[in-house]
């Protein structure tokens, strides 16, 4: 892998020269421009602070970027986490949200060394779809606090929402205002200023200058500290096997989610920019970002689709660009952290709400219910009612639960379907002919023979009157699973004994495989096997 790494670098920077250089500068630039917003929010929304999020964002950039599977991927914070390590916060410490982050990196190296990133390929997009927004409307929850100014309690966001009850709810009038300006601003921003200056970004400048013009009563980021080892960070020394036992659990839902939307930006970023992804090697570079992280006091990070969009859109040649942008961040901490200080908590709200709403696949969405495809609506809406109601790694084992036995229903809808021999067809007018003939049926079989379909099949065939012949004639058949081998074999041991002969037609090779491991094939011959029903039926007159 090192070595294919190296050539993969060699190649990526084949002819690099100024030219190349100046379009890494401007693309990791205006990446700086989208992510910094972002990275303060997202550290807000994990129960962390701006600081963590800015943090991960730089040294996910550096490290990440340069060990990536690819040459445009930008990995940073992400909203899809925040759901559940706000909770660990709450419910333990903030070293709590370190140790999860830490212990996710290894399961990240392990699921590359086990090549289980094409498992993601096998999630049915709906789910996905559902997955995405369900954590949207999570997040929306989790920033009604900093939206309205308020205070609330609870280990979740509907925990949080129900407690108003008895806390109260009295908003502070200059948050939602606030708030409600970075929203505005966010959603009739023009798309051509939108390339020189990000909403987002532009949004926060705005109710920065207002709140420092005006000094409003208004909860604000705090300090940021100019270095990469805050006083908030990973202390190794206090992980112990209990831990370890208390949170792998959300580790391995904070991994799961990073592969997610790591290997699907990774994918879309191919298409994009018609550029190879290895995925096993992006697993690796995420596993050590996120080892990594904890360190330096930063929350776990994955690769992010619309940072990564941005990256290629603006024309970024090389990994240089993650790097840059990085460069850009920590350029950020020390010349503007006096002024990031001063952002309104309730304005990173209204950038994460925007964020939260724009997360939704609208697009996906819009189209299975307008074309009114009811499995994918069902995959949608029960994995998004899972992800607010439960855990995110219950949500998507549920959403795919449903996928599979959606599946199983439709495909055990096996068509079976018996008749006898057409003389007129077959151009036979000889009567000693047509008495054979009379005691044959032919039953065609089409669709999987498996567990779910194997009692219609059964029924079938047990149905075969006063024929003497039965022909199987299974074409449309492309595997048969043991249970229902056993089936056939029983079945034809039982007509062995009442003097029926059955043949077979038609039979793919994975099929004729299964029948001769269950032993059909020693019990009929190979004699009995033919290529179509038309030949089986020859053989009989």
């Amino acid at each position: 892998m090192v070595k294919k790494y190296i050539k993969d670098l060699k190649t990526e920077f084949s002819g690099y020269n100024t030219s190349r250089f100046l379009k890494d500068l401007m693309a990791g630039l205006t990446v700086t421009a989208v992510a910094l917003p972002l990275a303060l929010a997202f550290g807000v929304s994990c129960g962390a602070d701006a600081a963590a999020g800015l943090i991960s964002a730089i040294i996910a950039g550096l490290v990440i970027g340069a060990l990536s599977g690819a040459s445009f991927q930008i990995s940073g914070p992400t909203g899809t986490m925040t759901a559940i390590l706000i909770g660990i916060v709450t419910k333990f410490d903030i070293q709590a949200l370190f140790i999860v982050g830490l212990l996710s990196g290894f399961i990240l190296l392990i699921a590359s060394f086990l090549k289980l990133g094409k498992l993601v390929s096998f999630i049915p997009s709906a789910v996905i779809t559902g997955f995405t927004s369900g954590i949207a409307v999570i997040i929306a929850l989790g920033q009604i606090d900093n939206f309205f100014g308020v205070s609330s309690s609870g280990d979740s966001a509907i925990s949080k929402l129900f407690s108003y009850g008895k806390l109260g709810f009295s908003p502070n009038i200059w948050a939602v205002g606030i708030a409600l300006l970075v929203i505005g601003i966010m959603v009739f921003y023009p798309k051509k200023l939108g390339k020189i200056l990000p909403s987002s970004l532009a949004a926060i400048i705005v109710c920065v200058v207002i709140n420092m013009i005006f000094d409003l009563p208004l909860a604000v980021v705090g300090e940021i500290p100019r270095t990469l080892f805050p006083k908030n960070r990973l202390d190794s020394s206090i992980i112990n096997l209990e831990q370890v036992t208390t949170f792998i659990l959300p580790a391995i839902s904070i991994a799961a989610l990073c592969m997610i939307e790591t290997l699907l930006s990774g994918a879309s970023g191919s298409r994009m920019k018609n550029e190879k992804f290895d995925a096993d090697r992006e697993l690796i570079s995420q596993g050590i970002g996120n080892i990594v992280i904890p360190f330096f006091g930063g929350v776990p990070a994955s690769a992010v689709l619309a940072r990564t969009s941005v990256s290629i859109k603006s024309g970024g040649q090389t990994r240089l660009t993650s790097i840059i942008h990085s460069l850009g961040l920590l350029a950020s901490m020390f010349l503007l952290g006096s002024i990031m200080s001063k952002i309104p908590l309730s304005a990173l709200s209204g950038v994460i709400m925007v964020t939260a709403f724009r997360m939704n696949d609208w697009g996906s969405i819009k189209y299975i219910f307008k074309k009114k495809f009811r499995s994918s609506i069902a995959q949608f809406a029960v994995t998004m009612l899972a992800t607010v109601a439960f855990d995110l790694t219950i949500a998507i084992v549920i959403g795919i639960s449903v996928s599979i036995l959606i599946f199983i229903v439709r495909i055990s809808n096996v068509e079976v379907e018996s008749s006898e021999v057409d003389y007129e067809k077959l151009k036979i007018s000889d009567d000693k002919q047509k008495e054979k003939l009379d005691s044959i049926t032919v039953t065609y079989i089409t669709g999987p023979i498996f567990f779910g379909s194997v009692e219609k099949i059964d029924n079938e065939i047990r149905n075969i009157g006063d024929h003497k012949i039965l022909i199987l004639s299974m074409r449309g058949v492309p595997m048969i699973d043991a249970g229902a081998a056993q089936m056939i074999l029983e079945r034809i041991e039982e007509m062995s004994k009442n003097g029926i002969t059955v043949l077979f037609c038609g039979l793919q090779y994975n099929a004729k495989e299964m029948l001769k491991r269950a032993g059909v094939i020693n019990l009929i011959s190979e004699d009995n096997f033919f290529w179509d029903a038309q030949q089986a039926i020859e053989s009989c007159i």
